[in-house]
């Protein structure tokens, strides 16, 4: 089963605050569970949306009927209850993973445990992307090359993150498949090697 993820920035207008949410009233120890409504809980789910912060997403990438998307939001135990709880008014499903911020490694054991997914596509930014190939959560990489410089200071990256600490190695690849159009645009795929691979 393939699914896509991106990031928190894949669903929210950068630079344009939404209005606060409401409230929450209740017990919020509730929300800290693993919310998969029977609606919900099948193999349909096809977008994962990883949230940390609870950062309120504007409104029409979650209307699920027009766009025919069912969304997955990771979160964890320090996501604000008020966002946890428009999730959960809004019957969209999220997985908790991690104290602080989401444990990815622990998401996807989850995805894979409660959903059945098998594959997940990142098509997120650089930050959700160096922050999995550094916790060895990739196993492919796929680029694609246009004939184009963009340049510039905050210009978004693959792979984005810390820079290596001294005595650490670059992760390694293995050349795939390389394809080149007519246009100069190159598609690369590569296998992420582990550490002791051949």
């Amino acid at each position: 089963m393939h699914r896509h993820a991106g990031g928190s920035g894949s669903l929210v207008t950068d630079g344009v605050e939404p209005p606060p949410l409401p409230a929450h009233e209740g017990d919020p120890v509730d929300l800290y569970a693993d919310f998969l409504p029977p609606k919900n809980h099948r193999s349909a789910v096809t977008a994962a949306y990883v949230v940390q912060r609870g950062r309120r997403p504007r409104s029409d990438p979650l209307d699920r009927e027009a766009s025919g998307w069912d969304v997955l939001v990771l979160v964890c135990r320090s996501t604000p209850v008020d966002y946890l709880g428009y999730l959960r008014r809004e019957r969209i499903c999220y997985l908790v993973a991690g104290h602080d911020r989401v444990d990815l490694a622990a998401a996807l054991s989850a995805m894979v445990i409660r959903l059945g997914i098998r594959c997940v596509l990142s098509t997120a930014g650089g930050g959700l992307n160096g922050a999995l190939l550094r916790a060895g959560l990739i196993d492919e990489l796929s680029l694609t090359l246009a004939p184009a410089f963009v340049g510039g200071l905050g210009t978004p990256s693959v792979l984005d993150g810390p820079p290596l600490a001294v005595g650490d190695h670059p992760t390694p690849l293995r050349l795939l498949s390389l394809n080149a159009d007519a246009g100069g645009t190159v598609r690369l795929r590569y296998e992420v090697l582990r550490e002791g691979a051949d």
